[in-house]
């Protein structure tokens, strides 16, 4: 009976052993909490981001106008009269009255001098009319070139430009700058400066190379282009250099020298 007893309370025993080690075994696999605690919060200044300011482009060719001495100068809507005066005094009276348009001349000429180093100026915003004939050709398709003869198309325009004194030129320029520069705040510039954008198309100009030999023109509907890619690439100016001939180019190219040394106040090259 005794026997009996003492393996009833050793089966007990290992019961209970067990159960409490299951209970151990159970609390070893249940994954440890950590609990994540929040840094302290510190008051901080606002970071305050200052705005961007844009800086307008320099001038690069600063001109200093010169003022009017009798009268204001009149609005850019009202000054054709008084810059076509000047201006005829400097062109002579015939070549003015045969080769300008009389009116809106400060906006056509500053949209004009914009375009020049563009690849397209149209002609209706140029202050002068356009050469009266038609571009002189020579051959056919296949070996279409540009008549040496179509240069004569040029020469009134030419020799007005030959005979003009810079210095009497750049006299009005300076005379009327503030219009030209209202004209072209105007045309959509606003931090722009015209002197600088007229010394860029100068400088365009003077680029034009200069071919040896005939320039082959392809006809593209009623449009005559330069058959060189190079050429037809060209900026507006570049090509009214090309079309008015080698000699003729190297006249305008001289004016033109003079002209940018005036307005730079630098020596020609």
């Amino acid at each position: 009976m005794k026997k009996v007893i003492s393996a009833i309370v050793i089966i007990v025993l290992l019961g209970i052993a067990a159960l409490f080690g299951y209970k151990w075994w159970q609390q070893q696999q249940q994954p440890e909490v950590v609990t994540e605690v929040a840094p302290p919060q510190i008051a901080s200044e606002p970071v305050v981001v200052p705005p961007v300011v844009e800086t307008p482009p320099a001038i690069l060719h600063p001109i200093t106008p010169t003022p009017p001495t009798e009268e204001p100068l009149p609005t850019v809507q009202d000054s054709d009269q008084a810059l076509g005066q000047a201006l005829s005094e400097v062109v002579g009276a015939s070549s003015w009255r045969a080769l300008f348009f009389p009116d809106l001349l400060i906006r056509h000429i500053v949209a004009t001098v914009d375009n020049l180093p563009r690849h397209e100026a149209p002609s209706k915003m140029w202050p002068l009319h356009p050469a009266d004939s038609w571009l002189a050709t020579k051959g056919a398709d296949g070996s279409l070139t540009l008549d040496p003869a179509n240069a004569k198309r040029y020469a009134p325009y030419v020799a007005m430009v030959q005979q003009i004194p810079v210095e009497k030129l750049v006299a009005v320029y300076r005379r009327f700058y503030a219009l030209f520069q209202q004209a072209y705040v105007e045309l959509g510039y606003p931090d722009a400066y015209f002197n600088d954008r007229l010394v860029a198309a100068i400088d365009d100009m003077l680029a034009a190379p200069e071919p040896q030999g005939p320039i082959e023109l392809i006809q593209n509907k009623v449009r005559y282009q330069f058959a060189d890619a190079d050429l037809e690439s060209r900026s507006a100016g570049q090509k009214i250099m090309l079309r008015i001939g080698v000699e003729n180019a190297r006249i305008v190219k001289a004016k033109l020298r003079q002209l940018r040394a005036a307005i730079t106040q630098t020596p020609a090259g």
